[in-house]
Order: C-alpha cells, then structure tokens, then sequence
C-alpha cells in the first residue's frame, strides 16, 4: 500500500505534471511532493529520531513502543530510496548497520523542529486540560475507607441447616 502510494505522490508532484499548471495548485505541488516523502506518522518520527544521530535498527526500535521491526524495516528502506535516509553498514564481527540522515534529510530538521513544537503547543496542552476536566468531575466512590466484610457461609453448614 504504501509502495502504490508512492507511486501514485510521484506520478502527481512532478514540475511537469497538469495539476501544477493551474495557479491555484501550483503553490500545492512542493507541499504535496513533501507530504508524499514524509507523509506517515512513522516517516517523520524516524526522521525526527535520527536528527539526534546516526542510529542502529535497534536503537530506533526501541525509541517507540508503538513501532514494529516491519513497519520499521518498510519505512527505513522506502526514506532510503527517496534519499532521505543513509545506510551504513559497518564492518564489525558481527557487522552493524547504522541509520542516518542525507544533506535532503537534514533539511527537514526546521520542519520537524516546527512540527513537535505545534503538537506540544495545541495537541498535548488539549489533551492535558481534557484529561484535567475529565479527573475534575469524576464524583467520588459512594463507599469511602473499608469496605463492609462479607461471610459467606460454608457450603456444609448451609445444609445441615435445611
């Protein structure tokens, strides 16, 4: 699916393309190439990851939990075919591959930067003050302290009562 998207972003964001000839779209054509390149949640989180440094698989798998050595392994290799991204593989006993940016990668640092201070600024604080307005109107349990001890009576002595 996102090989098919890739194709389909590459096919529409040329210079040469139809949509780029009419004035209202063609202030669209450099952001919509972008987004083709970066546009998942997981292209942009490892090109975030990787502006702190050239980084192992592992090193990058484990930064999130939500991540998946597959979706990893997809994004890594379609950020290095669009040139974003560098491996690197080290000859060492047993070899290592490390992941880093290219000179196009390191230009979206401004753009990452911009981005994680928008969600910080708009997502986060809301879904703070959500959480905060949430926890304010919860009522309290109606039983506070101990709760009551229950006997239950023994299937034995239940029945010689009878």
């Amino acid at each position: 699916m996102e090989a098919a998207r890739a194709r389909h972003v590459a096919a529409h964001s040329g210079a040469d393309s139809d949509d780029c000839d009419t004035s209202e779209s063609r202030g669209l054509c450099p952001v919509l190439a972008a987004i083709g390149v970066i546009g998942t949640e997981w292209r942009l989180a490892i090109v975030h990851r990787l502006l702190e440094g050239p980084q192992r698989f592992s090193e990058i798998l484990k930064s999130n939990s939500h991540l998946n050595a597959k979706t990893l392994s997809a994004t890594l290799k379609f950020l290095e075919n669009q040139g974003v991204v560098q491996r690197t593989v080290v000859s060492t006993r047993p070899f290592s591959v490390v992941y880093s940016l290219t000179e196009m990668g390191l230009g979206l640092a401004p753009a990452a930067r911009e981005l994680r201070a928008w969600g910080e600024r708009w997502v986060i604080s809301r879904n703070q003050a959500s959480a905060r307005a949430a926890a304010s109107t919860r009522r309290p349990p109606t039983i506070q302290g101990e709760l009551p001890r229950v006997v239950i009576a023994e299937a034995g002595s239940a029945r010689s009562g009878r």
